[in-house]
């Protein structure tokens, strides 16, 4: 990755001032744009990138950040449990979860485990940077930027989320635990691959999933999976 231009880096505020930030995200064009951004302020200062759960936990432990900005989709294994591994690593560092989707199972799941932060892609980046200087200077701060509708929805019930899911979903959800891929469950249903997409992006934000695995795994303890097929070819 090139370096940043020496005129791009303000230097006004003392390294020992700065806030020291590491970025995970599996995108080397997102790392980019956002190391970019926050170097160019003079009291932030990028000390780490990661582009999966393993690689930012190491490298948590190794630099000790302020602030963590963590992709909720970082390969490697599910968010929460990649929170609860960085604050064993680096237990003074603030986490914030970036994030494309408002679910608020998955909302209520990282607050619970120590998140500071939930904060949507689509922000403008001032907002991201306010955000990243007020978990830091205000520890008890949690900063969420998501609608009042997620938030209202983050004390429901499992089994309301259950119910959530459209006779469709259930359906395409128990084909992806028959380990087929979207071309296969779009051509079993005689849909198209697109239609199947926008039905597991649905249960992704219902079940505040992040993965195909972890949307199976989560519908099948609440009991929403359908009874396996049998006697039918994969």
């Amino acid at each position: 990755m090139p370096p940043i231009p020496a005129w791009y880096r303000k230097s006004s505020v003392p390294a020992d001032d700065r806030t020291r930030v590491l970025i995970v995200d599996d995108h080397m064009l997102v790392r980019e744009g956002l190391r970019r951004i926050l170097q160019a302020q003079d009291d932030l200062e990028v000390v780490g990138e990661a582009g999966d759960s393993a690689a930012a936990v190491a490298a948590a432990q190794r630099e000790r950040p302020d602030v963590v900005l963590l992709d909720v989709e970082i390969p490697g294994g599910e968010a929460a449990a990649t929170v609860r591994k960085l604050k064993e690593a680096a237990p003074g560092s603030r986490v914030i979860i970036l994030s494309m989707h408002e679910g608020p199972t998955l909302v209520r799941e990282l607050l619970a485990a120590g998140v500071r932060g939930y904060l949507l892609k689509s922000i403008h980046w001032q907002e991201l940077v306010l955000a990243i200087r007020t978990v830091h200077l205000e520890p008890d701060r949690v900063v969420l930027g998501v609608s009042g509708h997620s938030l209202s929805n983050a004390g429901q019930g499992r089994g309301e989320e259950a119910t959530a899911l459209s006779a469709r979903e259930r359906e395409i959800l128990g084909l992806v635990g028959e380990a087929l891929s979207n071309g296969q469950i779009a051509s079993r249903l005689s849909l198209k691959e697109a239609t199947v997409k926008r039905h597991l992006r649905n249960v992704f934000v219902k079940l505040g999933a992040v993965s195909r695995l972890d949307a199976v795994n989560k519908a099948a303890e609440l009991g929403a999976l359908p009874k396996p097929r049998k006697g039918r070819a994969g």
